[in-house]
């Protein structure tokens, strides 16, 4: 069995290479083709921006409705508390 000379290992791994390359930028220019020209950080950002708006809103809506329990709650318990109030000072006759 011969082992195949080094010239040719390095020619083949540049072959190979060069091959892997164009794929690259085949599928680049495909996907630029496609959806323009987006760089990764901006992608990244995109989504970010998208998900921290989505849990803002959540947020805010869970607040909401914690703020209007509270103001129901309160209005019963006040409600009932100038009932009282209103009795005792007719008991005093006022």
């Amino acid at each position: 069995m011969r082992l195949p000379k080094e010239g040719w290992e390095i020619g083949r791994g540049e072959s190979v290479e060069g091959e892997l390359n164009r794929l690259i930028e085949k599928r680049h220019d495909r996907r630029v083709t496609d959806q323009g020209e987006r760089p990764a950080e901006e992608v990244f950002m995109e989504s970010e921006r998208a998900y921290f708006a989505r849990l803002q809103a959540e947020r805010r809506a869970e607040w909401c409705e914690y703020h209007r329990g509270q103001a129901e709650s309160l209005r019963r318990a006040l409600a009932a508390l100038v009932a009282e109030h209103e009795a005792a000072a007719e008991r005093l006759g006022a």
